[in-house]
This record gives C-alpha cells, sequence and structure tokens, in this order.
C-alpha cells in the first residue's frame, strides 16, 4: 500500500511523452477472431490483516442478432459481433477500512460510469481511438471528485484514496489509462517492458537526476505518491497510452505488493515460466509471498491470441506509437464532450 503526499498533483504529472500518431491498419482481424485467456489472484500478502486491493476484469459484447428475414442468405448475416476486454487494479490507501472502501468504489464507479455512457468504442481509427481515451480520463477524474466527496462526508473515510491502472483491449488495440503505482506490462518475445511509469517521489528523483533509476526500489521514498485518485475533486491528471498488440502478447497489472518484492527480471522469468495466463498470475503472487509479501499482492494476466495472418507486422507499429495530443502536450487533454459523462448519485 503506498502513502499519499500532501502536494498538488499537478505539480507531479508524470505523463507518457507524445510521439508520433499511430499509423492506420490496412488489415486487421475482427475483434471476435483474438482470443484472450486471463489469469487473477489477489492475496493480503503476509504482513497486513486486510486486503485492500481490487481488481476485475470483464468482456464487453456488442452483438446483431438477426431473428428473421427473408433476404437473400449472402445479404444477410446471422449474426455480427464486436468483443472487447478490460482489466484493472487498484491498490487502496487510508485508515481504518478506508484503503479498501476507495478501490472498491474506485472500480464500481467506473464500471457504473461505462454503463450509462453512450459509446463504448468498438470500431477504432485515430479519431475513436481519440474519443476513447478523452472518455476513460474523464471517467478517472469523475472517480477522483466521488471519492473525494464521499471522504469528505465521512470521517472514518477521511483522506482515503487509490491507485488505479486500467487496460481496455479492442481486438489488436491496447489502450492504457493509469494513475499511481500500481502498474502494467507488456511481455513479447519474452522481453517485459513496463508500459507505466510510477507516480511516486523516488520516481520523481529518478526522473530529475537525483538518484539512479536501480535506485528507486530501495528509495524510502518509493511508495510515497505524488497522483492518486481521491482528494484532488476532479483535477487528477492520469497518463493514457495506446498501442498496438501482436500474437503471444501477454500483458500484466499488478499493484506494487508484487512490483517491490520481484524485481523485473523476476517478473520475466516466472511469467516465462508459467506460460498459461491463471499458472502465471498464481506464479507471480507465490513469488511476492516466497519474497516476504509485506504487502497486499494483486495479479492479472492477459493472454492474446491473434490471426497471424492478419496481425500488423511488427515492423510497422513499435509498443512506443500512441497518438498526438490534438490539443497542447499533456496526454490527458483530449476533447471530451461533457454531455457525454453520465450524472450518478
Amino acid at each position: 500500500m503506498a502513502t499519499p503526499l500532501s502536494l498538488e498533483s499537478a505539480e507531479y504529472e508524470f505523463l507518457v511523452s507524445p510521439l508520433s500518431s499511430v499509423q492506420e491498419v490496412t488489415a486487421e482481424p475482427s475483434t471476435l477472431s483474438v482470443k484472450v485467456s486471463f489469469g487473477a489472484v489477489s492475496d493480503a500478502g503476509k504482513v497486513r490483516q486486510r486486503n485492500e486491493d481490487h481488481y476485475m476484469v470483464a468482456r464487453v459484447r456488442r452483438t446483431f442478432n438477426v431473428l428473421a428475414h427473408n433476404l437473400p442468405k449472402e445479404e444477410m448475416p446471422d449474426f455480427i459481433g464486436e468483443d472487447a476486454y478490460a482489466m484493472v487494479v487498484a491498490d487502496g490507501m487510508g485508515g481504518m477500512n478506508a484503503g479498501d472502501v476507495a478501490s472498491m468504489l474506485a472500480i464500481s464507479t467506473g464500471v457504473k460510469l461505462a454503463d450509462k455512457s453512450v459509446k463504448w468504442g468498438f470500431k477504432i481509427n485515430e479519431k475513436e481511438a481519440l474519443d476513447l481515451l478523452a472518455r476513460l480520463s474523464a471517467y478517472f477524474r469523475e472517480i477522483d471528485r466521488r471519492i473525494t466527496r464521499k471522504s469528505e462526508g465521512d470521517r472514518r473515510l477521511f483522506g482515503m484514496g487509490t491507485t488505479m491502472t486500467l487496460a481496455y483491449s479492442v481486438g489488436i488495440h491496447l489502450f492504457l489509462v493509469h494513475v499511481g503505482d500500481s502498474r502494467a506490462y507488456l511481455m513479447r518475445n519474452s522481453q517485459l517492458q513496463q508500459l507505466t511509469r510510477d507516480h511516486t517521489v523516488a520516481q520523481a528523483l529518478a526522473d530529475a537526476g537525483q538518484i539512479t533509476q536501480d535506485d528507486v526500489r530501495k528509495h524510502i521514498r518509493r511508495n510515497t505518491l505524488t497522483n492518486y485518485l481521491g482528494g484532488h475533486r476532479g483535477r487528477v491528471k492520469a497518463d493514457v497510452r495506446w498501442l498496438r498488440l501482436e500474437d503471444g502478447d501477454r500483458v500484466l497489472l499488478c499493484s506494487d505488493g508484487l512490483s517491490d518484492m520481484v524485481d523485473d527480471p523476476g517478473i520475466a522469468k516466472c511469467l516465462a515460466k508459467n506460460p498459461e495466463a491463471d499458472q502465471a498470475a498464481l506464479g507471480l503472487t507465490t513469488l511476492a509471498l516466497r519474497h516476504g509479501g509485506k504487502d497486499n499482492i494483486t495479479v492479472v494476466v492477459a493472454n492474446y491470441a491473434i490471426p497471424k495472418n492478419l496481425a500488423t507486422p511488427s515492423s510497422q507499429v513499435d509498443t512506443a506509437d500512441y497518438p498526438e495530443p490534438p490539443h497542447g502536450d499533456s496526454t490527458d487533454e483530449y476533447p471530451v464532450d461533457t454531455e457525454d459523462l453520465p450524472t450518478m448519485e
């Protein structure tokens, strides 16, 4: 469990720097042909009595079933469908059971906001991708407002907050929205890459060149958050990223209960030894417990199988590709119509 820093989050914005715009894909597999298998484990660890982590894995589906018609068969398919997948990890913080409440509220509020949205984002081009990122960022700001409001309305929950890392995949497209120090990783061709940047004081010092990146894991402020959900009244800044998946890719989401106990080479080795998603999630959790289990541990692993004849060649797309923001240089400030954001008590 990380601890918050008493500073405005705007003073510590570590947003993924935008590079070139994502190229248009000339031939993509249908979303239904992209197969995804999941494994997920959440454990309180060996030290803490309560698990303040929460996670969710969901399939989002749009279908069109024709029940009756008299058109020629070739003119009317019986079924049209689209699949997308959402994975989220939230690591709560606060006294009493406040951290547990914050992480639970973050995920449940996000689901309710998405349910009331008129657009879910199944067809991906650059315009739709930018709109989806804008909508997801707006959800994070609304979640921040509602956690703050609940915290201020109940003294037992005062000061609660949570990290939140969301991965949303549609076919070969992967979208990430991230606040805090829970992480997202990509395992591709036996190489592990961290896709998110920790919002901590230690990482800020490393970014400023005051300590080395290797020093971050052992620094006394490695768990002091500079950005989290709760306490910012909707002014929280979320990192966003858009990249393309390839056949055999594996996506890992985890709380710092894993990343603090197991270094990246150890995570990569465990993933390599456990090719099935459920085995990998259990193996990583067991490894974190074996290394001390000093915090709550949450691990979500997704394995992607993409038809090779239609998958985007790796020579065309780099995993660092994501869209240029249309205004300014902050990756979370995509234009969004506030009328699209549902009201909910």
